[in-house]
């Protein structure tokens, strides 16, 4: 190198030596880039989200303003509240501190919980990631060789054979321009991903909670079922005692006896079914616990120890749209489809960036950065021909936008289908249960009539029989209706999607 090219080189870094001022330079040339790309413009669209509906109701046929109600705890009228509003934790709503603590407890041990948790953590890091390319990529390198070498093969025989180390160091630095915001557009699309696993985390809880509640009812229920079906085996049994002792008195008939112990046999075989029933749903409650059906020791549900919640929320599909995490997250879903069509654009156009490097070789580590070695480089690369690929990518982004945006639509409409259905079964449930207790009330009735008349010797077996079967029929029937109404109010509950905004990413949703 020249004196005067040594002069210019000098004075371009005079005071803080090479290898700080090569730093600062590149340093400041980084800085301009980011300015400029975050200056640049950013291809593709932006993205906007679908507009809200307009309709007024989700139902076709106008509600009642409340449900039939039926003089029995549970069978309280529903009232349809357009200005009523579903709290977050609305399971307590059910006035049951036993359930409340089982959902608490699922929230917390579910592992399902855990997993979109975890699934949302990564979401964050690769939106933390992918933030990264939008900053130059610096790094180092140092190493060092042991060599021998013959002066002969080199050309210079006088020198012999000699060894030497050689240790050499340099740093590297690279950064690509976002001129035209594909990598913002990145970004873009990483945080849409995040919001959609966020909202997944969201339906989660809601939908673990629907299901702690729905089985804890149906075990409620199960439970009331094999009261029922034990009452009518005690009844049945004590019909057997009584034609055989008339069997033996020679007052009935041999087929009389056999007619009862096949009654009794028939009811009898009820209860396996139901014992099943319940253990599989207590199974199952352990597992949205978190736990081994061996070590779910909670106490047994009751459907006298539950309330059933009055004030029923009458949303407009406006509202739905805002609040159920499945439509939020089918949106954050068509918001990275969006972005992903300006990542396919961005990569149609020139690629600008520079590289720069500075390091040395010595024989001496101390030596290492002494001669003041480095280089900075512009490039410009601009896709020419590439078979159709990258016009190909982008088409199919745009048609990876046609069909999230035709999958958000899907999602808004069998919302508003889950909404609907769910509200008239509020209202079916409530009529089915009246006519359920009325048929329970007048079976009951009529089976202690002609038991009475059994016992005179007014009604033969085959009238009792009848009686029994249709009281069974009836009460376990008016069960069932029972339940019915607890469920179907947790399933409107989760299709209304409730008032999760305050939970953030459920972090509080149990305290």
């Amino acid at each position: 190198m020249e004196k005067n090219e040594r002069g210019q080189l000098r004075r371009l870094m005079p005071e803080r030596g090479p290898s700080a001022s090569w730093l600062g330079i590149a340093a400041s040339i980084a800085s301009c880039a980011v300015a400029l790309a975050c200056g640049g413009c950013a291809v593709g669209p932006d993205f906007k989200a679908p507009a809200a509906p307009e309709a007024k109701s989700v139902t076709r046929e106008p509600l009642p303003v409340q449900t039939q109600a039926t003089p029995i705890a549970g069978g309280e009228a529903q009232h349809f509240d357009p200005a009523a509003a579903l709290p977050s934790k609305w399971w307590t709503a059910y006035g049951s501190p036993q359930l409340d603590r089982l959902v608490s407890e699922a929230f917390a041990n579910s592992p399902t919980i855990a997993s979109a948790q975890a699934a949302l953590r990564i979401a964050q890091e690769q939106v933390n990631a992918q933030r990264g390319a939008l900053y130059p990529s610096l790094s180092g390198s140092a190493g060092a060789t042991r060599e021998k070498l013959n002066g002969a093969s080199e050309g210079f025989p006088q020198a012999g054979n000699f060894l030497f180390t050689l240790y050499n160091a340099s740093v590297s630095l690279s950064y690509d321009f976002d001129v035209f915001g594909g990598v913002r557009r990145g970004i873009e699309a990483q945080e849409a991903g995040r919001d959609a696993q966020r909202e997944e985390l969201q339906a989660t809880y809601q939908t673990l909670a629907a299901n702690v509640v729905t089985t804890a009812v149906l075990e409620a229920s199960l439970r009331a079922q094999l009261d029922a079906t034990r009452d009518l085996v005690a009844s049945a049994q004590h019909e057997v005692d009584l034609s055989r002792q008339e069997f033996e008195l020679g007052g009935a008939a041999r087929s009389d006896v056999l007619s009862a112990e096949s009654n009794l046999a028939s009811v009898q075989a009820t209860l396996p079914p139901l014992r099943q029933q319940l253990s599989a749903a207590r199974s199952q409650l352990a597992v949205y616990l978190g736990k081994a059906p061996s070590e779910y020791d909670a106490t047994a549900f009751d459907l006298a120890s539950l309330q059933l919640p009055l004030d029923i929320p009458l949303m407009v599909p406006s509202e739905i749209v805002r609040q159920r995490p499945d439509i939020r997250r089918a949106q954050a879903q068509l918001h990275q489809a969006s972005a992903q069509i300006g990542v396919a654009t961005a990569n149609m156009l020139p690629q600008i960036g520079i590289t720069g490097n500075f390091g040395d070789s010595a024989a001496s580590i101390r030596s290492i950065f002494t001669s003041n070695v480095f280089s900075l480089a512009g490039n410009v690369t601009q896709p020419l021909f590439q078979g159709g690929t990258l016009n190909a990518k982008r088409r199919a982004a745009v048609d990876a936008y046609d069909q999230s945006l035709a999958q958000y639509r899907q999602t808004v409409l069998l919302a508003f289908k889950n909404v609907s259905d769910s509200l008239r079964a509020l209202d079916a449930d409530a009529q089915t249960l009246a006519a359920q207790y009325h048929a329970q009330t007048a079976a009951a009735d009529s089976l202690n009539l002609i038991q009475q008349r059994f016992g005179m010797g007014g009604a033969n077996h085959l009238e009792l029989l009848v009686a029994q079967q249709q009281y069974q029929r009836a009460r376990i029937a008016y069960v069932q209706a029972l339940a019915a109404r607890y469920q179907d109010t947790a399933a409107l509950f989760l299709a209304l999607g409730g008032d999760w905004k305050q939970l953030g990413e459920g972090k509080s949703i149990t305290q």
